[in-house]
Parts: structure tokens; C-alpha cells; sequence
């Protein structure tokens, strides 16, 4: 059986990750070309986001045909190559499955505009409460409507996301059979893990209107959500033992998520979830300029820890991806304490309970997008608010401050390898800007140099391989109402670690109380360290794991 607690996972945005044919594009024998450069990393899994055709309204989310992948990614042949070039490295593909919806050009979706009903009811139709009014006020994710009316049937269908991405009818048998036949294809090429987007609104409850929020609460974690994980697990992934699972869950309950990855639940592996990832949103409003609360990304991490633990499940443990801005600009520091703040950030993550996942260049220190201009922007969500935000009465320079900061295209700027032109991404015209740190903030130059962001994370990944603690350890929180202390202790059989970090860039003391006899030091982000007595004395973003056999 595959031991995903002791894994971890490497994310691929195939788009930006390496183009060998120079037309701007990653591709997936960028992928292959580059499997020495994860195997060096320690990673035992590679996630990629969708590379299956598509019209690329939404980077691929938007999926038209699961069987086939998209000519600006490569062949089959490429695929098969990738996945048997891994397989020698001893890492496995994890794909990336949207089945929440699919592209309007989809051939299901193509046949049910043409008429047939059979396809019509693949999908949510629903008449308007009157002339021009959709069926409820539901407010897509992407903002507008989640209704399009189409004229020839006077009814609209729902797309929770983009207008080209309709949402699949789950309730109907024949849908979750097509499901289920992709998933057993790729299963049958190999693939050892899924990523389920968005996987815990395919249930829609009622078909209401909301005036508390934005629709939400009737599709969020829907009525028979289980049910459709139990019978997608029972047909298809749970036949194979040494496959892993992962859901993205939008806006969920952590009662749900015992669920949803219990031990014995028969659904998920493990599960995403972002609520520490809103803590500089207002509320659920992430269009907005206002700093992060340290308190509340404490509070939300150390509460996951513990419930997830305490009901058997797992979580997937990470900063960043594709959606999200890079964690060093978000939560960390640009300037003098680069180099330590994304050290400290990576320690913060790998030593949870959960399986860790790094996003290229994470384990670089890579930092956001440096785009002055809306027009350097690609990301439709992105472009859609820029808009919204001046509809709502603010200047321009602002919009664009804020889009600066949320973007998810501060995720999708390409990887940088090396401090040459388009910093060794592509040979030709990039798809999107490169960030002008790539002179110093690259693979290459961190290769050579020991005591780089790169080798300080290869060192977090073995470390989970040689101390079972990290990866079978129970949870405590520590310092929980430290200004500036984000600290804690796993503990396993005769085994305890301690983690500590100073998540800010001015010293800090903390008093533990703890009696560190025994401990020793078995990383840091700084030489030497001082806890004598159990009082630490931080410098700005240190951060120190400390190990003890009982």
C-alpha cells in the first residue's frame, strides 16, 4: 500500500514549467527532461495540472476531451515516455481530474446545445424566474452570474466557475459512469495519484436564492457528495492499493473533511483545504488590500491539526499552487531576509501532520510576479476583477495594486532555471513575463551553493523519510498567543520533535517552560541558536527543529 504519510508531493504547472520546443508553452517533455532535477529535490510524486485538450479559457480547468491531451502539451507518446521515465526514478504521476464541469466545447456539452437529451441532462438546466431573470442569484466564482441563458431552450444552464465551464449533473448515473471510465483509463497508463478539483461541489442541494452569500452554502459539500466519493473510490482508485487521492475542497467544513479523508471512510486519501489561506482576505472577499493575521493562520493550522488527527484523517499541507500568490511574498520577506523567511515558511509545512506539497519554485524562494501593467496579466479571474473593482468606483492604480498582490498569476510565472534569457524556461517568446529575479533566484545558481532555499528543502524532505515522528506523530500546539512565535511538537513512540519558528523579521524571545534536556539540533535556517533554559532567542524568520529519543 503506498505510504502517502511519509511522501511528498511535487506540483507541475505544465505551462510554465519547461518548453522544449520553443514555442512559449511547457510542455511535457519539459517535464520528462527535468525528472533528475525533482528525483535530486526527493519528491516521490509529481502533480500536474490538467494537460488534456482544451480551449484554455481557464488554463486548462476547462477540459474538453479527458481522453486526449492537448497538442500544445505533446502526444500520448509523450505521456507514456513521461510516465516510464519517472517509474525508473521511482516517481509517480498524480492528474489532475475537473469534473465538477467541463469546457463548452466538450462533446457532451456540443450534443446537448444541439438537442440531445440524453446530453442535456448531463448538465444543470433550470428556467428563469422570469423574463431575463436566471433561475436563482447564485454569483460565480469567477464573479457574474452562474447562470447563462441559451435562447433555443428559454432555460440557463449553471457554471459555478467561467461561462465556457457548465457543471456536470452528478445526479444523473450516466454522468458518474462517464466519470468513472476516465479515471480507469488513465488508471490503465499507469497513473498511481488523482487531484479532484473543486471535487465537494459536484452535490448541488436546492436551487434557491442566497441573501446571506453567494450561492455557496446550497452547493457546497451537497447532499450526496459521500455517496458519489464512496462509489467513485469503491469502482475505480480503491481497486489499486498503491494509488493516492486528493480533493480540492472549496470553502468546506472540517467535520466534512473527516469524512471526506478518514482512515476508514472509503473516499480520499487526504483533502485540500484553504482556510488558512484567507487569513488577508475580509471575510470571504479576496479583492481586497489588508495585511494577513498571524493569529488566525495559527489558530486555523493548529485547529486542522488537531481535529483532522483526533477523527483519523489526513491533510495535504502546503502554502502554494497554482491559484495561490507565492508564500514568500505573501507571508514572508523580498529583500534581507529572503533567503531565511522562505527557509522558515518550508520548515513551518513540512513538519505538520499531513503530506507536504511543494509547487515549482517554492523550493526556490520564488517570488510574486513583478507586472506593472494589467496587460501583462493572463489569468481570467484576474482580469475579470480588474474590471469589477473599477465598476465599483476604484481608480485603476488601485485595482491594480490588489490584482498585484491576489493574482493567481503570481503562481504561473515560468520556472526559473537558470539567470540566462527567459531564465532557461524557453527558447522562445514566454507565454507569459519572467520575473526579473530570475538573475539571482534560479535553479542553477541555487544548485551550486549548500546552503541555498533548494537545499535546505531537499533536507525537509528527507527529513520526513528518516524521522517517522514527522510523518506518524501526534500534534500540539505551542506558544499559541505568541506575537510572533509559531511553534510545535509532534510526538511518536519514544520520539519528540520540536518546531519553532519566528515568523517575522525582528528577534523575538519565547519562553517555553520546556525542559530541553536531550534535544538536539537537526536543521535550522541559521548557524548555531540559542535556548538555553528553554527561553529562545530568535532571530528575524529563524527557525529550529529540535529532536529527542525519550
Amino acid at each position: 500500500m503506498a505510504d502517502f504519510k511519509k511522501s511528498v508531493v511535487y506540483q507541475i504547472y505544465p505551462k510554465s514549467f519547461y518548453d522544449t520546443n520553443g514555442d512559449g508553452l511547457g510542455d511535457l517533455k519539459g517535464v520528462t527532461a527535468k525528472l533528475d532535477y525533482i528525483k535530486e529535490l526527493g519528491a516521490d510524486y509529481i502533480w500536474m495540472t490538467p494537460f488534456f485538450v482544451s480551449p484554455q479559457k481557464d488554463n486548462g480547468y476547462d477540459v474538453e476531451d479527458y481522453y486526449n491531451i492537448d497538442p500544445r502539451y505533446g502526444t500520448m507518446e509523450d505521456f507514456e515516455e513521461l510516465a516510464a521515465e519517472a517509474g525508473k526514478r521511482g516517481i509517480k504521476l498524480m492528474l489532475d481530474m475537473v469534473f465538477n464541469h467541463t469546457s463548452d466545447r466538450n462533446e457532451w456539452f456540443q450534443k446537448a446545445l444541439a438537442g440531445d437529451e440524453k446530453y442535456k441532462n448531463f448538465y444543470i438546466w433550470k428556467k428563469g424566474k422570469g423574463p431575463g431573470v436566471p433561475p436563482t442569484n447564485w454569483e460565480s466564482k469567477f464573479g457574474g452570474s452562474a447562470w447563462q441563458y441559451v435562447e433555443k431552450f428559454d432555460e440557463y444552464y449553471l457554471h459555478l466557475f467561467d461561462v465556457s465551464q457548465p457543471d456536470l449533473n452528478w445526479d444523473n448515473e450516466e454522468v458518474r459512469e462517464e466519470v468513472r471510465k476516465v479515471i480507469r483509463f488513465w488508471m490503465g497508463k499507469g497513473v498511481k495519484g488523482f487531484r479532484f478539483d473543486v471535487i465537494n461541489l459536484i452535490s448541488k442541494a436546492a436551487f434557491e436564492d442566497d441573501y446571506e452569500g453567494d450561492g455557496r452554502r446550497f452547493y457546497t459539500d451537497g447532499p450526496n457528495i459521500h455517496k458519489y466519493l464512496q462509489e467513485l473510490n469503491r469502482e475505480t482508485f480503491g481497486t489499486d492499493a498503491e494509488i493516492i487521492t486528493v480533493g480540492e475542497m472549496s470553502s468546506t467544513s472540517m467535520e466534512n473533511c473527516f469524512r471526506y479523508a478518514g482512515e476508514d471512510s472509503g473516499e480520499l486519501s487526504m483533502v485540500f483545504s484553504f482556510h488558512h489561506l484567507k487569513v488577508d482576505f475580509m471575510g470571504n472577499e479576496k479583492w481586497v488590500m489588508v495585511p494577513y493575521d498571524f493569529q488566525k493562520l495559527k489558530d486555523i493550522l493548529f485547529s486542522w491539526q488537531k481535529g483532522m488527527a483526533e477523527h483519523r484523517a489526513w491533510n495535504a499541507v502546503f502554502w502554494c499552487n497554482h491559484d495561490q500568490p507565492r508564500v514568500v511574498s505573501r507571508f514572508g520577506d523580498e529583500g534581507k531576509y529572503w533567503k531565511q523567511s522562505a527557509k522558515m515558511l518550508g520548515t513551518v509545512i513540512h513538519c505538520l501532520r499531513g503530506t507536504p506539497y511543494i509547487y515549482q519554485g517554492e523550493e526556490l524562494g520564488m517570488l510574486n510576479c513583478d507586472f506593472e501593467d494589467i496587460s501583462q496579466y493572463r489569468d481570467v479571474e484576474s482580469l475579470n476583477y480588474y474590471r469589477i473593482l473599477q465598476e465599483k468606483g476604484m481608480a485603476a492604480k488601485d485595482a491594480l495594486r490588489i490584482i498585484q498582490i491576489h493574482s493567481r498569476d503570481n503562481g504561473r510565472t515560468p520556472m526559473q532555471w537558470n539567470g540566462g534569457e527567459n531564465a532557461g524556461f524557453t527558447a522562445g517568446t514566454p507565454w507569459i513575463g519572467i520575473s526579473k529575479n530570475s538573475g539571482f533566484i534560479n535553479a542553477e545558481t541555487e544548485l551550486a551553493d549548500e546552503d541555498s532555499v533548494f537545499r535546505y528543502y531537499q533536507k525537509l524532505v528527507k527529513l520526513r523519510k528518516d524521522y517517522d515522528v514527522i510523518a506518524y506523530g501526534d500534534f500540539e500546539a505551542l506558544a499559541e498567543h505568541h506575537p510572533q512565535v509559531f511553534a510545535y511538537r509532534r510526538t511518536w513512540k519514544d520520539e519528540e520533535l520540536l518546531v519553532v519558528n519566528n515568523f517575522y523579521g525582528r528577534d523575538t524571545v519565547w519562553d517555553s517552560g520546556l525542559d530541553l534536556s536531550g534535544f538536539e539540533k537537526i536543521l535550522g535556517n541559521y548557524e548555531g541558536g540559542n535556548w538555553n533554559g528553554g527561553r529562545f532567542e530568535l532571530r528575524p524568520f529563524e527557525s529550529v527543529v529540535l529532536f529527542r529519543r525519550k
